[in-house]
């Protein structure tokens, strides 16, 4: 029996200087190789560390330095200089979930390719870490990190876990190539939705505040999101600009409020701008409302050569439309007024009172290319119900016929401006005057139109100026068909006997004042040009009582013999005064 407890005190003591010489080799650089070894050995991950350290004065910790760890094969999971991990007694039963890890001065690997951590912890904390996901929807790339997970269960595609609560912040992060510096992130991980409690971050020399929720098909509710004093820099035109919004599922916001913001990207720019949107919904290319509106305005907007000062816009959104309750602009030196209605069904925009005046505008050179281009889809047609200029010049700089109008009046009735999203004058009534006109270097005076348009045709009942000294009358029908078939019927007392010359007219073989007489008819078609069509008939008589009659056919001019002075021919009607 002493023999058998002898032997049972050697076999204590030799297992006790076993498992203290393991405890120290252990914490030496051979020891962490050989640990490490067994690993990469015995198992499909890959581990590295320079050495562990344990202290008595805290048994239940083991530290760990130098450790890089991941998926043989694959970007590592984790890199930090320290590893500390806190166990408790629920190692006897579960060895690899312990009490907490503090991971300290490295890197997180958040990309699904990366290894999934076989451990687990109550409470996984970070101080000056960094995060990486560039691989993922969210491109994540974050630096002084210093938070905690709990608890912390790593999965296959989540470090983080499919269940926990989080609270984070980063010195800097860029998401999406969109940076910001001192971020504050709270909120919780259910499987695959993620709702974030508090979100804060300084960003583009401005702040965001607000919160948000990210459900499993990767839509997203925003309920509250405020903007301050941004200043932000993009290299996307507005359109890509914009164009994450519309490839999410869903976007789902509360309310958004922006406040003195400055966004410019290339032929785009808005200056301190104020915004306000509640309840609004994004979603595959559409939106949907109950109760939403749409408060803005800017101190200048810029888009392409579109360039408003101090635009202010109002609007209410609901199933039926957009209510526009206001939209005010100075635009071309001049000023911009209208409101009305978008509606959904037929996709119709009726605007009740528009308004320009004091206007500068030359119109673009491709112009012409624009009237004759389809509209958006959402545009199908637009009607003004009420309409009125005052004071504005127009100039068309094209140099084949260049044309001018100054102080240019006038007001409209239910004008339908698009149909079936082509431009065109499709019905409603107009009467526009100018105090001076200039087409194609010819000038005239008080020019003045009358028009009434329905389906069939487009009545032009008064169309008249004064150039020279005397006076140019016309009247003309245009039909809606789309062939746009033109009669025409001119008179000119007083006038130039070549006033038409710079206007597509041959020069007559006579000259000076004189009376004129034009009926012509033609088609004005967007895809043919308008002289082959062109059949017209002139007579014109000067003061010297010369007489001449021409005819065109297909853009053609014939005849044309100048007729002697006939003594029963009565000298030119005394000239209008203007």
């Amino acid at each position: 029996m002493k023999f058998l407890g002898k032997l049972l005190l050697v076999v204590v003591i030799a297992l006790l200087v076993a498992v203290i010489a393991c405890y120290f080799l252990l914490q030496t650089r051979w020891g962490a190789t050989q640990v490490s070894k067994w690993v990469n050995d015995n198992s499909d991950y890959h581990l590295t560390f320079e050495a562990m350290d344990h202290r008595f004065s805290s048994p239940s910790h083991v530290l760990l330095k130098g450790v890089n760890f991941g998926r043989k094969g694959k970007p590592a999971t984790l890199v930090a200089k320290t590893v500390d991990i806190g166990l408790s007694s629920r190692q006897i039963t579960d060895p690899l979930h312990v009490d907490t890890i503090l991971l300290q001065d490295g890197t997180l690997n958040l990309s699904p390719a990366a290894a999934p951590l076989p451990f687990q912890a109550d409470r996984l904390q970070l101080s000056n870490m960094a995060f990486n996901s560039p691989t993922t929807g969210w491109d994540l790339s974050a630096q002084r990190v210093t938070g905690g997970v709990a608890p912390w269960q790593p999965v296959a595609g989540s470090v983080l876990g499919s269940k926990a609560q989080i609270q984070m912040s980063a010195g800097s992060l860029t998401l999406n190539g969109v940076p910001a510096s001192n971020v504050l992130v709270q909120g919780s991980i259910d499987k695959d939705v993620v709702t974030l409690t508090t979100i804060g971050a300084d960003m583009a020399r401005g702040s965001l505040t607000g919160d948000a929720q990210r459900a499993a098909d990767g839509s997203w509710v925003v309920n509250n999101l405020r903007l301050n004093d941004i200043r932000l820099q993009s290299d996307k035109s507005l359109l890509d600009f914009f164009n994450p919004l519309t490839t999410l599922p869903s976007l789902q916001i509360g309310r958004v409020e922006v406040t003195d913001a400055r966004l410019q990207g290339p032929g785009w720019a808005v200056t301190d701008l104020d915004l306000s949107l509640r309840n609004l919904t994004l979603m595959n290319g559409d939106w949907k409302s109950e109760d939403g509106r749409l408060s803005m305005n800017a101190s200048e907007f810029i888009y392409g050569s579109l360039h408003l000062f101090d635009p202010i816009l109002n609007a209410n959104f609901s199933q039926q439309g957009i209510a526009l309750q206001q939209f005010t602009s100075r635009w071309e030196n001049g000023m911009v007024r209208t409101s009305g209605n978008w509606y959904r069904a037929g996709h119709a925009l009726v605007l009740d009172d528009t308004a320009f005046a004091g206007l500068e505008y030359t119109l673009p050179e491709n112009w012409k290319q624009l009237w004759m281009d389809d509209l958006p889809a959402w545009l199908n047609t637009v009607t003004l119900k009420k309409f009125s200029a005052s004071r504005n010049l127009v100039i068309d700089i094209d140099p084949a016929f260049p044309w001018q109008l100054t102080a240019l009046d006038g007001y409209g009735d239910n004008l339908q401006l698009v149909r079936e999203r082509k431009w065109g004058v499709w019905s409603g009534t107009a009467k526009l005057n100018a105090a001076a006109a200039t087409f194609n270097r010819v000038d005239v005076r008080r020019p003045s139109l009358a028009l009434n348009a329905n389906s069939n045709v487009v009545t032009i009942s008064e169309l008249s100026a004064f150039t020279g000294q005397g006076l140019l009358e016309a009247k003309a029908v245009v039909a809606q068909t789309p062939d746009r078939s033109v009669n025409l019927n001119l008179n000119g007392r007083g006038v130039p006997v070549n006033v038409l010359q710079e206007w597509g007219w041959p020069a007559l073989p006579i000259s000076g004042d004189g009376n004129l007489q034009l009926t012509a008819s033609g088609s004005v078609r967007a895809d043919a040009p308008l002289k082959p069509s062109v059949n017209a008939e002139l007579s014109a008589i000067n003061v010297q009582k010369q007489q001449i009659k021409q005819n065109m056919h297909g853009g053609v001019v014939s005849g044309g013999v100048v007729a002697p002075p006939a003594e029963s021919t009565s000298a030119p009607s005394p000239q209008p005064t203007p």
